[in-house]
């Protein structure tokens, strides 16, 4: 299978439709799939259900797709970040599902593993239990998590061979790992593409069977959510 496609437009094409669910790696701006993220906003699909952990922040990363209202649900943990997320949510324009980060987590990696629910202690009791079936373990009360299975899944990678064994790099792994397992089709942007045998099969973190298509996105700019500066003292 050739993995390799030179564009983002070119690895999403055929994949994209209005009204699709889509996993999202990333944390804030870390390890986000930017490239991906563009040629999705650039498609003009809309009506996207997304999981993700977040979105991003005013007009970087998924926070592109909110400001072109193209979706219309996110499954997250954390928007504190973002005011235009915050506006649409409080006007009832965006539908918003929020889930605490470990169980994101596994129901992606559930999702990704054929497990369509499990339980969990995690909301008990809380706004996060409503609605959902309770079950007694051992004297414990559990909720009922569905997994996510996702359309499309958008990852970024620090390095991959040719036939899309993938090595994240430091916290830039952070939901890339499981957000990739949990689409039906994974599409992969990476920072260095080698030969295959280059990598040491012991620090593959990601299979080539999960990667369906790859392309190669840098260089990248880096960017800053929080720029914290200290003001100088005085002579």
């Amino acid at each position: 299978m050739q993995k390799m496609h030179p564009s983002a437009e070119a690895a999403l094409d055929g994949l994209l439709f209005d009204g699709m669910t889509i996993c999202a790696g990333g944390f804030g701006l870390c390890g986000i799939p930017e490239r991906l993220i563009q040629a999705i906003q650039a498609s003009g699909v809309k009506d996207l259900v997304v999981a993700s952990n977040n979105a991003g922040i005013d007009n970087e990363g998924l926070g592109k797709l909110l400001r072109t209202r193209q979706v219309r649900k996110m499954i997250s943990s954390y928007v504190g970040e973002n005011k235009e997320f915050e506006r649409q949510f409080l006007a009832g324009e965006l539908e918003v599902e929020f889930c605490p980060q470990g169980t994101l987590a596994e129901r992606m990696r559930a999702g990704g593993a054929g497990i369509p629910g499990f339980y969990t202690k995690t909301g008990v009791g809380t706004q996060v239990a409503e609605g959902k079936e309770h079950k007694e373990f051992e004297g414990e009360t559990y909720i009922l998590e569905r997994g996510i299975r996702a359309d499309l899944s958008i990852i970024k990678g620090w390095k991959a061979d040719e036939a899309g064994n993938l090595v994240f790099r430091k916290t830039a792994r952070n939901f890339n790992q499981p957000a990739a397992t949990s689409g039906k089709v994974c599409v992969a942007e990476v920072e260095e593409i080698v030969p295959v045998g280059s990598l040491d099969p012991d620090s593959v973190h990601l299979p080539s069977i999960y990667v369906k298509r790859m392309i190669l996105g840098a260089p990248y700019e880096k960017k800053i959510e929080f720029r914290t500066v200290r003001q100088r003292e005085a002579a």
